[in-house]
């Protein structure tokens, strides 16, 4: 293989409905851009470790496949031929899936889980597995940021988000119980979009919180966020969270023309206090380019105490799911996921309920928040990523919106003042989330109209 940094660079940096586009119409092979995916991790990944599995004999024999469909004029899908990364704690059957802690080393699962079945219908080649932090949680892992190997690329889905990063593949999936998948994002860069709770299925996805854990995205385009969360969305009778209804169509409305200019919430206070200064900076120059469609309004009341109900849930219901591992191959678990498992069992149903009861309220008021803002703006992160050595980064900036369960999107659009990304998050009204892309897609233009306009 050509070890070149720059090998199949071009290729590799396409998007991924690009990508599709040419693969459908004949002009690109699925053969030649996974090839060339291999050969960028190949040459970059010695030092990035983004992947802990890589399935390339396989995946080439899946492009291949992918090509003789198209050749012979077969049915052709949404994401045919496109290579995607997958977190290492979402079953793919015959593909290990070690959960990033050895006391899952060499577990290989017989099934897919029901997300890859989706992928696999929309033609996506599963390239291999990326790296995250133990069972998904707190405990970063040897990945890098690619922007900074000094830095952090953010947790739980470390590997997934500076796969797309470093342009090894265009698509990665990753979960978010806290902030795993908007963290992530904004520290290296990319798209990164999770959808409403309820619209993408959990089943054959390690269950470490059934009431936070859910499932998202990486891209370097919010077209490719959309495009992916369209293909892998769906009722399934297996996970009683998915929902039993008509979902959004997440690229129909990212591609959409608002019919009227947006309102935009912007709780100012939100995390003040604890923001970096060029992260506190560039939200009032984001504010200041969309002019009179942001409304700067206060914290609605309690809203900080959601930060210790989404504590109480997570803990518990670790605790309870994580019991017997710990019981069994404690010594293999981290000194941090033990405190938590043990932190979590010491919670008591009624202190449960109750932080449940305090989730359930803060979704009815979102609820009817929504009537009046297209999204809320927000800070994806407290500022650039941060050193390896400190861990994975606060997920302060998450923790509200993934209780309530509600669409969130870490857009690369700042700088911060040591050169490396910032991310803006978007947060959308409950099953909105077309609604939240389409929002997107119109100040993304509208920043670069005002900026160019400066």
């Amino acid at each position: 293989m050509n070890h070149s940094p720059d090998a199949g660079r071009e290729m590799t940096c396409l998007t991924a409905v690009d990508a599709a586009e040419r693969i459908r119409s004949g002009s690109l092979k699925s053969e030649d851009l996974v090839s060339d995916c291999l050969q960028r991790i190949e040459a970059t990944d010695c030092d990035l470790g983004a992947w802990v599995h890589l399935n390339a004999e396989d995946a080439l024999n899946q492009a291949r496949e992918m090509d003789r469909l198209r050749w012979f004029g077969r049915p052709v899908g949404s994401l045919h031929g496109v290579p995607i990364g997958i977190k290492d704690i979402i079953d793919t059957g015959g593909i290990p899936t070690e959960r990033g802690t050895k006391a899952y080393a060499g577990r290989v699962p017989r099934r897919d889980a029901f997300i890859i079945d989706r992928l696999r219908d929309a033609g996506a080649v599963i390239l291999g597995k990326t790296v995250t932090t133990e069972m998904a949680f707190m405990c970063a892992a040897d990945t890098r940021n690619p922007h900074d190997r000094t830095r952090t690329p953010g947790g739980s889905s470390s590997g997934s988000a500076a796969a797309v990063a470093a342009a090894q593949v265009p698509l990665a999936i990753g979960t978010q119980t806290n902030g795993s998948v908007i963290r992530p994002a904004a520290f290296c860069g990319v798209f990164g979009f999770k959808p409403s709770r309820g619209a993408v299925s959990r089943t054959g996805v390690l269950r470490t919180s059934e009431s936070l854990d859910q499932v998202g995205v990486f891209a370097r385009s919010l077209e490719d966020v959309a495009a992916l969360a369209d293909a892998i969305a769906g009722r399934d009778s297996t996970d009683a969270g998915t929902h039993s209804r008509p979902r959004p169509r997440y690229l129909d409305g990212c591609r959409s023309e608002a019919p009227i200019e947006p309102t935009i919430a912007w709780m100012q206070e939100f995390q003040r206090d604890r923001l970096a200064d060029d992260a506190r900076q560039g939200m009032e120059d984001v504010a200041a380019l969309l002019g009179p469609h942001v409304e700067r309004i206060p914290l609605p009341p309690g809203f900080m105490r959601l930060m210790e109900t989404h504590r109480v849930v997570q803990d518990y219901e670790i605790g309870r799911n994580l019991k017997r591992l710990a019981a069994d191959k404690g010594a293999l678990l981290s000194r941090q996921l033990r405190a938590t498992i043990d932190r979590g069992q010491a919670i008591g149903r009624k202190e449960y309920r109750r932080a449940l009861e305090g989730k359930a309220a803060a979704e009815r008021y979102f609820e009817k928040f929504f009537y009046d803002y297209d999204a809320i703006l927000a800070p994806s992160a407290l500022g650039e990523a941060p050193p390896f050595e400190s861990g994975t980064g606060d997920p302060c900036c998450c923790t509200a919106w993934t209780l309530c369960g509600l669409p969130t999107l870490s857009l690369p659009i700042l700088t911060g003042a040591g050169g490396l990304p910032v991310g803006v998050q978007l947060i959308g009204g409950p099953d909105e989330d077309d609604r939240l892309l389409r929002t997107a897609n119109w100040i993304l233009r509208r920043l670069v109209a005002e900026s160019g306009s400066a």
